[in-house]
């Protein structure tokens, strides 16, 4: 379905290294991961932005967080596993705490760490990172949000984690594309259910919704590449009440990631039939991401079959 394919962590990488280039006082630190994180591109043309902590994810945060105490942007960048839980008293208390310009770039995200097993697939890095005050949730759905992503966080005041992938995953949108941190974006109309999305598994959700609408079944697609803040959250509302079926889709535990944000939205707005989709509190196993979405249904004939029998259950 789709033509082009682009790594969001290259993507990021190439976006810090722009805004190096357009005169922003950004630094990147890396613990052992410059070259996986593609923060090497900084180092190569702005070395004395770039800090090697070695692998060492707690003293790489530390190291960012002195930075942003001097004024700097100061990106973290290494995998998402490690930023969400081996550095989390690093990230809430001398981070967050202060209020600190840190950017986290969170690599290898959801089943994209598939390969490397289940020590290295961090599925519960956005509902961790989520209960941080002061901190910002990304989650950008291909390489143009990607860049657009890191682009908005280096301007935004605070904290902000940002989760992107591994291999080359589908671009969805074009330069056109308007990313605000908070803000939800409406991807396609539909009036029979919402299916609301996080992060790479975007890709699928439109073409279910491509391969619903051939039978009939109009799916509206909401992408949240934010789950904190949410800025816009009536966009999520109106669109529940409009069809009164809501699923939600993310590779990530269903507690504390997508689907409890929107329960979050919804609660106390109407009588709505929801169904979340993603990791039912379990750890993910080894294997290609492509492997793993198929095993916990996140393909597009996974999500279409999962919207017929929401709707049949009504």
């Amino acid at each position: 379905m789709y033509d082009t394919v682009a790594s969001t962590r290259k993507a990021a990488g190439e976006a810090i290294l722009e805004l190096a280039r357009e005169g922003l006082d950004v630094v990147a630190v890396s613990a052992d991961t410059s070259k996986s994180m593609f923060t090497t591109l900084l180092r190569e043309e702005f070395p004395e932005r770039f800090i090697e902590a070695g692998i060492a994810e707690q003293n790489m945060m530390m190291m960012a967080a002195g930075l942003a105490a001097t004024g700097k942007i100061s990106f973290a960048a290494s995998y998402s596993v490690f930023t969400s839980m081996r550095c989390c008293e690093q990230l809430r208390t001398f981070i967050a705490y202060p209020n600190l310009d840190v950017k986290v770039i969170a690599g290898i995200g959801g089943f994209s760490a598939g390969i490397e097993g289940v020590t290295h697939v961090a599925t519960e890095d956005l509902g961790i990172v989520r209960c941080i005050a002061n901190t910002s949730v990304l989650a950008p759905s291909d390489a143009i949000a990607t860049k657009k992503a890191v682009k908005a966080a280096a301007v935004h005041k605070g904290p902000v984690y940002i989760r992107v992938g591994r291999d080359p995953s589908p671009v969805l949108f074009d330069d056109s594309y308007q990313f605000e941190i908070g803000k939800a974006v409406t991807c396609r109309q539909g009036s029979d259910v919402t299916l609301l999305a996080t992060g790479l598994v975007l890709a699928e959700v439109l073409e279910a919704a491509e391969l619903l609408q051939g039978q009939g079944i109009g799916a509206e697609v909401i992408e949240v590449h934010t789950l904190k803040p949410i800025l816009n959250p009536q966009l999520v509302v109106d669109a529940a009440i409009k069809t009164g079926n809501i699923i939600t889709v993310e590779d990530h535990n269903v507690i504390g990631g997508l689907g409890t944000v929107t329960a979050e939205l919804l609660a106390g707005k109407g009588v709505f039939n929801i169904k979340k989709l993603g990791l039912q509190d379990i750890f993910a196993e080894s294997g290609t991401p492509e492997e793993l979405m198929i095993k916990y249904r996140l393909k597009a004939p996974c999500i279409v079959e999962e919207v017929k029998s929401h709707l049949g259950a009504k």
